[in-house]
């Protein structure tokens, strides 16, 4: 906490950064063949959240923003979202208070921050057929291609204009209080929020995941899946069913192969 204890010298991340070149290229290469994929036409209208810098890409810092209005700094969260429980699962479903649904992760952050993408990863998803906005979740393996690819060339930028810091640290006193923080994971918003005594002890947590945040979406997504393509062998409305669950890459146990599907037609 407060820093860290040792940082590298600019001459030590001079391999590092050959390497990131070598990545950056591949990742290029990456975005050009998952732009070659078969998708589904599926574009839904959905509420897009995720962090929102003024200067950056969403990582760490910045306000929870959506394509929909809501605008607010981090410690609103529970001001602004809930977790049910719903009969049918353990698992906890998040929503908006005012609105329900809604959809975290890599679709999100490329559609609420395009512009602060580097110019490099804007050219290789205008080339990859992307506009600035991405409604189709199956199309999600190009945006985080994309984001790879970004990543990579971020890595570059910092170490090329990277300075060891005066200091490694700041020093940190504990005290009574509650903190609140919002990333920006592989899968979307993370959002935590602790609650410390004098003393610097946990005394309440709480901490949602982006899959629980996107679950009712994914159910959502089924639903109009299904109605539509319900003509399909089951076989084939299977992997379909399937594929539209993975392209949230949700953490849920043996996500590759969990779904059973049973279609009773009349």
């Amino acid at each position: 906490m407060g820093g860290f204890y040792k940082v590298p010298a600019k001459r030590e991340l001079a391999p590092l950064a050959e390497q990131l070149q070598w990545a950056r290229d591949a990742a290029m290469e990456t975005v050009r063949w998952t732009a070659g994929l078969p998708f589904p036409d599926f574009e839904q209208d959905y509420e897009f959240v995720a962090l929102q810098h003024p200067e950056e890409y969403p990582l760490n810092e910045g306000r929870l923003v959506s394509n929909k209005g809501l605008n607010i700094p981090v410690r609103e969260y529970d001001e602004a979202f809930e977790e049910e429980h719903v009969p049918y699962t353990n698992a906890l479903h998040s929503r908006l208070k005012e609105r329900g649904a809604y959809f975290v992760g890599p679709l999100a952050r490329y559609s609420l921050n395009f512009d602060k993408l580097s110019s490099l990863a804007q050219e290789a998803a205008r080339a990859a057929g992307l506009e600035a906005v991405c409604r189709n979740p199956f199309q999600s393996i190009i945006v985080r291609a994309v984001e790879v690819l970004y990543a990579c060339d971020e890595a570059l930028r910092i170490i090329d204009g990277y300075e060891m810091p005066d200091r490694l640290a700041a020093e940190i006193q504990p005290r009574a209080a509650t903190g609140y923080a919002c990333t920006e994971a592989p899968r979307g918003t993370l959002y935590h929020r602790y609650t410390l005594d004098e003393a610097g002890l946990i005394l309440d947590a709480k901490i949602v995941p982006p899959t629980s945040q996107n679950q009712k979406t994914i159910e959502d997504d089924l639903r109009q899946l299904v109605s539509r393509e319900i003509q399909l062998p089951e076989d084939q409305l299977t992997w379909r069913c399937e594929q539209t669950i993975r392209n949230y890459d949700p953490c849920i146990s043996c996500a590759t192969h969990f779904l059973k599907l049973h279609i009773a037609r009349e």
